[in-house]
Order: C-alpha cells, then structure tokens, then sequence
C-alpha cells in the first residue's frame, strides 16, 4: 500500500468516527431521559395580604338605646322625662347602625319619637370610643319634628320647618341637611330647602252656595 492509499485510508476512518461522534451527541440531546441541568428553578407565589376588615352594619349584639339615652348627659331632662313606653316595654325609639366615623365597631343612631303621632323630639349619634369600648355621644340635635338617617356613610338629617299657624301634621317645609365625620365631629356639607304647598292639608275649601234662580209668581 502506497503513503496516500494510506493517508486516504485514514483520512475517511477519521471522518467516520467524527460523524459517529456527532450523531452520537444528537442523540443524547434529543432523548427524553434524565439530564442532568442543575438546581430546577421553583417559583413561588407572593403571599397574599391580608383581607382589609371594614366594620360589620351591625354589632356583635344589639344595643340599648334607652339606656344610652338615660345615662347620657347630652341628652335634655325634657326629652328623657318625655321617655316612656307607648305600651307594655315598647318606646318610641328607633335605631340604625351604620359606618359612620370610620371605628372600628358600627355606629348608633338613635332618634327619639312621641307615642301618638311619631313627631321627632330628638336625634343622637353614638360612636364607640377606642380607650374603653364604651359608646359616647358625638352629634345631638333636640328640635321638635327632627328625624335622621344613615345615607352610603353620611349622617342625613331631616328637620320639619313650621310657620306660624301650621298644624304639626303640616309643616310648611323641612330642611334635609347632610353631614361628614371630619377628624372628631361631623361638618356640615349639604343644605336642601324643600317648601310644601299650602294647599296639601289645608282643609276643605269653604264655598258659597249656589243660589236658586228665580221663580214667576
């Protein structure tokens, strides 16, 4: 055998292992054995924030209203004497609770009535203090034919405008006034006059009889 018969030779046997070796690597990456790649990557989740908690409408147990009323100082002598029972333990009291302040425990509203005829006398907003839980008064509005509810957070105040003369079943008007809880108060922020017509409850409307027409004698 001559010297490039042999160089040839091995020139193609040189070539074949490479190509072995090639295809034998192609191989190995495309099988879908265990590969040895490192540490896997393992992603975590955020951990989620706690729920915001926002005070319940209504509290663990309802409140007495009577007894915040008698044992509250703001409240006038002439409207606690005016505190009785319409009937059996039944008082002309009504209550919401609602968000008023912003506490954490749902806020009382509490407007006091007459037995017969449902006239306002009064109206108290009761916060829960944050020292020793107990409930203080922190808006009162004592005026004959005032009433006040919870509207979406804000305390809204309805209070009959009587002009001289008017029945109490016909006011001639109500103011509807809106307040805010602003630091330790509530403010004022809206005013709306609403005038009645006088001629709603008026009574009937005297009238002349008509007079017979005349007759031929």
């Amino acid at each position: 055998m001559t010297l490039s018969a042999t160089t040839a030779t091995g020139g193609v046997a040189l070539a074949a292992l490479l190509a072995f070796g090639v295809f034998a690597i192609g191989c190995s990456t495309n099988t879908t054995g265990t590969r040895d790649e490192g540490a896997a990557v393992v992603a975590t989740a955020e951990p989620a924030a706690p729920p915001t908690s926002e005070p319940s409408a209504t509290p663990a147990e309802d409140i007495d209203p009577v007894a915040l009323l008698k044992r509250d100082p703001k409240v006038s002598t002439q409207v606690k004497a005016d505190l009785k029972p319409c009937s059996a333990n039944a008082y002309p009291v009504d209550t919401s609770y609602g968000n008023l302040t912003g506490g954490t425990a749902p806020d009382v509203v509490v407007n006091v009535m007459t037995c017969d005829d449902a006239v306002g006398l009064g109206t108290y907003v009761y916060r829960e203090s944050d020292q020793d839980h107990r409930y203080e008064n922190v808006f009162v509005a004592e005026e004959p034919a005032v009433y006040a509810t919870i509207d979406r957070g804000e305390l809204v105040v309805t209070r009959q405008v009587y002009a001289k003369g008017d029945p109490v079943a016909y006011p001639s008007g109500e103011d509807v006034v809106t307040y805010s809880w602003a630091d330790t108060r509530f403010t004022e922020r809206y005013r709306v006059r609403n005038n009645y017509s006088g001629a709603v409850g008026s009574g009937p409307v005297d009238t002349v009889p008509a007079q017979s027409p005349p007759t031929d004698n």
